[in-house]
Parts: structure tokens; sequence; C-alpha cells
């Protein structure tokens, strides 16, 4: 297992977490992305299997418009009585 020395921490070369990690928090920074996420309200995180079947966002909104057009629309009055 080679040991790789960086900023006088020895981290090990492999996948494994290490047992303790010893973070200085005082140097720590507001996420600057976080405004821009805040405005993004319609995101919507797709699972691996969906990723393969539609590569674009603009596939997914296709297929979910047609999803919602072969939906029935129903009738207002017999919405108000249910």
């Amino acid at each position: 297992m080679k040991k790789i020395e960086n900023n006088n921490l020895i981290q090990n070369n492999n996948d494994e977490m290490s047992e303790h990690y010893d973070f200085d928090y005082s140097k720590a920074k507001s996420n600057r992305f976080a405004p821009i996420l805040a405005e993004q309200n319609g995101f919507i995180k797709l699972q691996p299997d969906i990723q393969k079947v539609f590569q674009t966002s603009d596939q997914v909104n296709n297929a979910l418009r047609s999803i919602i057009h072969a939906i029935p629309k129903r009738n207002k009055r017999k919405m108000q009585n249910a």
C-alpha cells in the first residue's frame, strides 16, 4: 500500500475511509452556489434506470406531457361534489 504525503496529512491510496478525520471548520466557507440552487425549484433527481432512457430534460418533459395529455380530464362539477 503506497502512502502519499499531502499537506502534512498521510492518506491511504485506496478506497477505504479512515477511522478519523481532523477538519478545521474555522476555514470553512459558505456555499456560493446556494442562492442559485434556491432559485431552481423544479429540480428532480432521476433514478439511474430512467437516466439511461432519457438523456435530456426535454426528453423527460415531452414524455411527461404525453402522459398528462393521456389522463382523462374530469368535469369540474364532479370534482367539486367529490
